[in-house]
């Protein structure tokens, strides 16, 4: 895939260390993400992804280290802050409620209040104003949910991930961190998911990505930041390696940080 990113670094991780006890679960990791950028995170299990996500998302907060945004230092002490900051995160379980009407899950816990002071105080909503910018929010993902009274519980996999990015880009997210969004899916809704990536990507969303298919990450990012044992093993163009290659980054076989990309 061959994509041009815009040329402002939205995204910025310097020197982060966490440390949890006497482990140091993260040593001075250091990499960068430009507007329309779509840069896969990868690593094996205990690598560090993910303390890094949960850093950057605002879970836990660096011992050393810090995250620029647009180029401004930001102190991201909870999910709501890096929301606030621009950053939404999609976890692997995607935080809807099945039992939720599509609406309804993209407005959890952001409901619209009634413009009416009366309705408003008594905690009425505005189900019209939601509705139509839900169905904004889905026209611009190109997305294919037949109804939006539909339940989770009743589309497929690839929809309910279209309604979590969706959620994720209404709120004017810049950048979207997305944990495994093709792990649980098919041939055909991997695709579909992938299909979103490159869209939201087209329209200026920076994309962190997670994943532990090479496949996907080769089809779909434009670099790939490999962690290994907590520390940066390497920052490569997607067009500069192949599956093996990052197998290699991964597993340590192999360490390309003196060859990282300006």
């Amino acid at each position: 895939m061959v994509r041009t990113a815009l040329s402002q670094t939205i995204l910025e991780v310097k020197n982060i260390t966490k440390r949890f006890g006497g482990v140091e679960a993260l040593r001075g990791v250091s990499f960068s993400v430009k507007k329309g950028e779509v840069v896969g995170l990868l690593g094996d299990n205990g690598a560090g992804k993910s303390t890094l996500v949960r850093c950057i998302s605002g879970i836990h907060s660096p011992d050393e280290g810090e995250i620029l945004i647009a180029g401004k230092a930001v102190k991201l002490d909870s999910p709501m802050q890096a929301r606030n900051a621009g950053i939404e995160t999609v976890f692997q379980d995607l935080a809807i409620i099945p039992e939720f009407d599509v609406v309804q899950n993209l407005y959890l816990n952001r409901e619209i209040r009634s413009a009416n002071p009366i309705l408003r105080w008594f905690g009425w909503l505005d189900s019209k104003a939601m509705a139509k910018r839900s169905q904004k929010s889905l026209n611009r993902l190109n997305s294919r949910i037949p109804s939006l009274t539909e339940k989770i519980s009743n589309l497929s996999g690839g929809q309910r991930q279209a309604v979590a990015i969706a959620r994720a880009v209404s709120w004017g997210a810049e950048i979207v961190i997305m944990d495994e969004p093709t792990a649980a899916l098919g041939v055909e809704q991997s695709a579909q998911v992938n299909e979103l990536i490159r869209l939201i990507s087209s329209q200026g969303v920076a994309v962190v990505l997670i994943s532990h298919n090479m496949q996907h990450v080769i089809d779909t990012c434009d670099r790939a930041v490999v962690l290994y044992q907590g520390r940066c093993n390497a920052d490569v163009a997607i067009g500069d390696v192949d599956k093996n290659t990052l197998v290699a980054l991964i597993t340590g076989a192999a360490d390309m940080t003196l060859a990282q990309p300006a």
